[in-house]
């Protein structure tokens, strides 16, 4: 792996969270139907001839192109209705596959909801960060640890290249790294960090205090970790916020489609219940 290379693939992950924010909040919204999906596409070309003729990739490349693509995005006719956000969270190929999770997300905007993604960013970081946990555990190599620092330097600017955008441009920008990390302290130990680890749980913490409470924990067959920082914690986390509102799904050759989509609907179902009660709470309020 030569260094343009690695620079080439962490700007990717960059460009893709970015692409996957904008997409997501301008797509469900979108007056004109495919114009969000057709600048995604355009982005793509676009990145793509850049990389390939070596550029793109440096630190101002990123930041202006991250600016011109939140501006872009920005200029979508949309309608904004209410409608029920939905994040998802879960182990990290079942959770952005299509292939991995029967198209989870076009089920959602299918059933009129606005898809909340985590992007892949802060598993780069959490990855990265674990590393360095562990050197200061347990020692190791001071080189390799140095390195690694730098790392987490350079992943931590690019996400605040992506938050800056969000925010320039009117859009939710998702919690940095190190906010998610202190969300979930005192919640789940640091030290479960076999797969997804502590980062799972502190998505969901992360989406329930955003806006987005209602959350499909997508679950591959047989992963313990994920069972474990997934669907083990959910219980704890509606205990703590009661209107949050969590299924977790198993994606496997042994569960059918349809059951999945049939649980997937009941919990649209207690979200609108949900979101209902809430608005007749705050016109009662307004009353008194």
């Amino acid at each position: 792996l030569t260094v343009p290379m690695i620079r080439k693939a962490l700007a990717g992950l960059v460009y893709g969270d970015a692409l996957m924010l904008f997409n997501n909040q301008t797509k469900a919204y979108e007056i004109n139907k495919g114009e969000s999906d057709a600048l995604v596409e355009q982005w793509i070309q676009r990145l793509s001839d850049e990389m390939e003729k070596g550029n793109g990739y440096s630190s101002s490349h990123i930041k202006r192109n991250l600016d011109k693509m939140g501006e872009e995005f920005a200029q979508i006719s949309l309608n904004k209705v209410k409608k029920i956000k939905v994040g998802i969270v879960g182990e990290i190929y079942v959770k952005y596959s299509p292939l991995g999770n029967n198209h989870l997300e076009d089920f959602l905007l299918e059933q009129g909801c606005e898809v909340n993604i985590p992007g892949i960013m802060g598993f780069a970081l959490f990855k990265v960060d674990n590393r360095l946990e562990d050197h200061k555990l347990y020692g190791g190599n001071k080189i390799k640890f140095n390195v690694l620092s730098e790392v987490m330097k350079y992943l931590t600017k690019m996400e605040g290249y992506v938050i800056e955008s969000a925010n320039n441009h009117g859009f939710h920008a998702p919690a940095s790294y190190a906010e998610t990390k202190e969300m979930v302290k005192g919640l789940i130990g640091y030290g479960n960090k076999m797969g997804e680890g502590w980062l799972l749980t502190a998505e969901m913490l992360e989406l329930i205090h955003t806006g987005t409470p209602n959350i499909v924990c997508t679950q591959p067959f047989g992963c313990l970790p994920n069972h474990i920082v997934g669907k083990g914690m959910i219980r704890k986390l509606k205990d703590d916020y009661p209107m949050s509102n969590i299924v977790a799904i198993d994606y496997d050759p042994g569960a059918t489609r349809i059951n999945q989509e049939n649980r997937i609907k009941l919990m649209l179902a207690n979200a609108r219940g949900l979101a209902k009660q809430e608005a007749q709470e705050a016109a009662d309020s307004k009353d008194c």
